[in-house]
């Protein structure tokens, strides 16, 4: 028997308040990126990282949470790193990535811009983690910037579609009747994002229209874990594209349990974007053990 409406409307909900949850210290985090005075500085310059970096955090969160800690490390590396909060509510700015994504990533395109041309650099790079490492994809693709887009790494991006550690599969037991209704009341909860980038979702087939996801100009790395729970099944993160490096993390450091929050922290993944960066691959590090879980 199909489940009621109630019932799939009840399960969209559930979705919806896990993304609304906002972490605690979120916005003392803020405040002490900006007293430090480390977040988009268009004068920095770099003679070994001559290519500035955007990172894209996730869905529900913000450019001071999810991936601040990596910009940080970056930082220390000497790279020029930038960010901001994308897909938020003006009302409700301490969310983001609950927008469509296609205006999340207009929203990109314009930072990417702004970007390139306040440092004057000939190439950015990008990272994105989860939704973010999703429109690490999409902007190249869509926008018509992939020209001043050089490395791109994607760390656990849903690219054909996640079923959110099998939410979606629900979404689908009554068929597309079913399906239409859990899009439905996710876009009238306010997180379109949650339905785009679903099994089934409109971006997703849209990226994976049949012609090719990596430009000409840019290189690709996915980066994901065999123990990612919320970005499932894992595969569905990988292009299986000439020239793509798909890797998961325990190809190098086999004991390393991180799930899918958790890699926007690992200094495992942070090693892994370093080698992307600078194609440096073969490059070898100490690894640590991650933190579990989802």
């Amino acid at each position: 028997m199909a489940p009621s409406h109630n019932v799939l409307t009840g399960l969209a909900f559930v979705s919806a308040a896990v993304i609304f949850s906002v972490r605690a210290g979120a916005m003392s985090i803020r405040n002490q990126m900006d007293e430090r005075n480390i977040h988009n500085n268009y004068a920095c310059r770099s003679i070994t990282h001559p290519n500035p970096v955007v990172l894209l955090h996730g869905l529900g969160a913000t450019f001071y949470e999810d991936l601040n800690v990596l910009e940080i490390y970056l930082q220390s590396q000497g790279y020029c790193t930038f960010s901001q909060t994308y897909g938020d509510y003006p009302a409700f700015p301490f969310v983001g990535g609950l927008q469509p994504i296609d205006s999340s990533a207009a929203e990109i395109e314009a930072f990417i811009n702004l970007v390139h041309s306040r440092t004057g650099a000939a190439k950015v790079d990008l990272i994105g983690h989860s939704e973010g490492g999703f429109l690490a994809l999409y902007v190249p693709k869509f926008t018509g910037i992939a020209r001043i887009l050089d490395k791109l790494v994607a760390i656990a991006p849903p690219t054909h579609g996640t079923t959110f550690a099998g939410l979606y599969n629900l979404a689908y037991v009554g068929g597309n009747s079913t399906r239409d209704l859990f899009s439905t009341v996710l876009d009238t909860v306010g997180c379109a994002a949650c339905d785009d980038i679903g099994i089934g979702g409109s971006a997703v087939a849209r990226l994976n229209d049949g012609k090719p996801i990596v430009q000409p100009s840019n290189s690709l790395t996915i980066i994901m874990s065999k123990f990612d729970e919320l970005v499932t099944p894992t595969t569905t993160a990988f292009v299986e594209e000439q020239g793509v490096n798909n890797l998961y993390i325990q190809e190098f450091c086999p004991l390393d349990p991180v799930g899918h929050i958790g890699e926007a922290y690992d200094t495992n993944v942070w090693n892994l974007v370093v080698n992307a960066l600078d194609s440096t691959p073969h490059r070898t590090f100490t690894c640590s053990f991650g933190s579990p879980g989802r």
